[in-house]
């Protein structure tokens, strides 16, 4: 007993010997185990530190053997900064070499976006005032009477509509503090959003000289048109979205025209506790003649009309307020709608009066002295023609695009929603008053040299300059002369290519240009070697564009990083094909049904093509028509 008890004991102290210190070996000898322990590793500081750095990180003990200092300490890992590195220079130059920087400077021009909108801590502090004073539980129950959709489960779906129709004046009186709090609880955030990502775009496309300081806005409601213009035309550029405020705006002059007092006097509560310095703000049921401004002096003048078109009940009524606002004398007009067949048709009727005016003004002879004359679309088309997707009557495809809000809490209380966003449908247009710029084809291909375009040339560049010449016999003359002929021409491009072009130095050619490339309509369709943009071109017309990778990598990267919305600056390597024709009279079917969609959305099924069914088809159509070649055979042989 005593005997086995000791040969226990050896064994562990081996056993324990072996985990700690290293390999182990068997001696000659019977029923003992021999610990034959490494020399400890010498292994560099830097290595130390890492292998001490991953284990504190894993939360496993530290291997005494790694380093002679002992087991570390178990506090989680933390930043060392070095002496003259910051945080922020980290951060600088991670985004320095992300993904999103390999656009080409055109395609990140027309790409650029807000992302998601945040409603400024001034409004939302003045909002969720309001809803403090007011009945919480009536308040979501008005909430889905005026916005709530049929889809009662889906908690995601709301319409921001405002169309409720009253029996009587008092029920209108009664219900109109109510329905104005239900509003700037649910459709002041979604109209916020939408017209400022509209204007965030037009500043992009016109630049810095394009400043507004005064607005007159035809359906103002609870004043969205308001605080986004406010926001959008800021003294201190660069502010972070939450901290917008109305004090440091530039916009001078407000002047807001809606008939609906119960919206009025909500806009005007939550302005009372804000602080907007020098900005005027006014409110009117109509405009008057006095309120136009002088055509010299309305530079600085925005027309805006934004999610009230639609709630006019009459044609007659639409087209005298886009007249009205075309009288005011602003150089710049902006009006938004809803992405629905009526908001489009709102949009597309108005653009399309717009144009006709603007035409018949420059027509004119007693305009000739004038300096501004006409008008032209800004965005989103990119051109002054027809709209090719506006047909009376039949809008079930539509222009429109969508802008994420990241919802405000008081939103997700009175939805009683917990999702944290909200995608916002709007169909817009923005007018301008002058005639489009010319098209310059020195400056077609200005920008479109990205940093994957750099990589490939200079690829290419090191390839060429790298070839071994042949033995200079009378053979190989031809081969010599054509290396050399290479290695000229990799000097010249490395001269010519340089560094890739940036949107800094590009971004005024590119303002300019801009005005002739498509408009993405629908979402792109991505392939596996291929890309399909439907898109609205400058001539007109509905076209696909396919964007193969034979193209080139950069042209062929800026489609696939494409979004809907976006304005595209590549041609398409191969024909482009027109995807929608106005109907035939008569006709039942219209050809370009399946714009922006992928085969088989018609069935809502997806179609599985098989070999042997096509097989099977062509065989049949070969019998048909040996068949009809007999029939035919035999009624020549009748006749003879």
């Amino acid at each position: 007993m005593l005997r086995t008890q000791c040969c226990r004991n050896t064994v562990l102290r081996s056993v324990s010997r072996s985990l700690a210190g290293g390999c182990s070996g068997y001696h000659s000898s019977t029923c003992r185990r021999v610990q034959m322990p490494n020399t400890p590793l010498d292994l560099d500081p830097s290595f130390q530190d890492l292998l001490r750095n991953a284990d504190m990180a894993m939360g496993h003990k530290f291997n005494t053997h790694y380093s002679k200092e002992g087991p570390p300490d178990r506090r989680h890992m933390e930043l060392i900064k070095q002496e003259g590195i910051t945080t922020s220079d980290w951060v600088e130059e991670e985004d320095s070499g992300s993904r999103g920087s390999r656009k080409s400077p055109a395609a990140e021009f027309g790409s650029r976006k807000i992302g998601a909108v945040v409603l400024p801590d001034q409004l939302q502090e003045s909002v969720t005032s309001l809803i403090e004073n007011s009945d919480k539980i009536m308040l979501h129950v008005d909430a889905k009477r005026i916005f709530g959709t049929a889809d009662e489960n889906d908690e995601s779906k709301w319409d921001s509509q405002y169309d409720v129709k009253y029996k009587s004046h008092h029920q209108a009186y009664r219900h109109s503090k109510r329905d104005g709090t239900a509003f700037a609880s649910v459709a002041l955030p979604a109209h916020f959003s939408a017209i400022y990502s509209v204007l965030d775009h037009v500043k992009q496309r016109l630049g810095s000289e394009w400043q507004i300081e005064r607005v007159i806005d035809w359906g103002a409601g609870t004043g969205s048109g308001l605080w986004a213009s406010a926001c959008s035309f800021q003294k201190t550029p660069g502010t972070d979205m939450e901290n917008l405020s109305l004090a440091d705006s530039k916009i001078q002059s407000y002047l807001g025209i809606d008939k609906r007092d119960g919206l009025v006097a909500i806009a005007k509560r939550l302005l009372q506790n804000v602080r907007r310095n020098e900005m005027i703000v006014s409110w009117q049921k109509s405009f008057q003649e006095d309120d136009r401004v002088p055509r010299s002096q309305a530079h600085d003048v925005l027309a805006l009309s934004a999610f009230s078109l639609s709630s006019i009940p009459t044609p007659s009524l639409r087209k005298a307020l886009v007249k009205g606002m075309w009288e005011s004398g602003a150089h710049t007009i902006v009006i938004i709608d809803h992405k629905t067949p009526s908001g489009f048709e709102c949009v597309a009727q108005a653009r399309q009066f717009l144009l006709k005016m603007g035409a018949r003004e420059a027509e004119d002879p007693e305009t000739a002295d004038w300096d501004i004359r006409g008008c032209h679309v800004v965005a989103p088309c990119p051109h002054d023609g027809a709209c090719p997707l506006y047909h009376p009557g039949d809008n079930r495809l539509m222009c429109g695009f969508e802008q994420r809000l990241q919802r405000p809490e008081f939103v997700r209380k009175t939805k009683h929603s917990g999702v944290g966003h909200e995608d916002i449908g709007y169909s817009y247009v923005v007018i301008r008053r002058g005639s489009r710029p010319p098209f310059d084809p020195s400056s077609h291909d200005v920008g479109k040299m990205g940093p994957i375009a750099h990589e490939e040339v200079q690829k290419d560049m090191d390839r060429r300059s790298g070839l071994v010449l042949y033995p200079d016999t009378h053979a190989n003359q031809e081969h010599i002369r054509a290396q050399e002929e290479d290695i000229r021409a990799a000097e010249i491009a490395m001269q010519q290519q340089g560094a890739p072009e940036s949107l800094a130095d590009t971004e005024d050619s590119l303002r300019n240009h801009a005005y002739h490339w498509p408009r993405l309509v629908f979402p792109p369709l991505k392939r596996s070697g291929h890309i399909i943009l439907d898109s609205c071109t400058p001539n007109g017309k509905i076209t696909r564009l396919t964007i193969p990778k034979s193209q080139g990598k950069q042209a062929y990267y800026d489609a696939r990083k494409s979004a809907w919305g976006d304005i595209f600056p590549h041609s398409s390597k191969n024909k482009e094909v027109e995807r929608y024709r106005p109907p035939v009279e008569g006709a039942s079917f219209r050809k370009g049904n399946d714009i922006g969609k992928h085969s088989g959305h018609l069935s809502g099924k997806k179609i599985k093509h098989s070999y042997e069914k096509l097989d099977s088809e062509i065989k049949s159509q070969k019998k048909d028509e040996r068949q009809q070649r007999r029939r035919e055979r035999s009624q020549s042989l009748d006749l003879h």
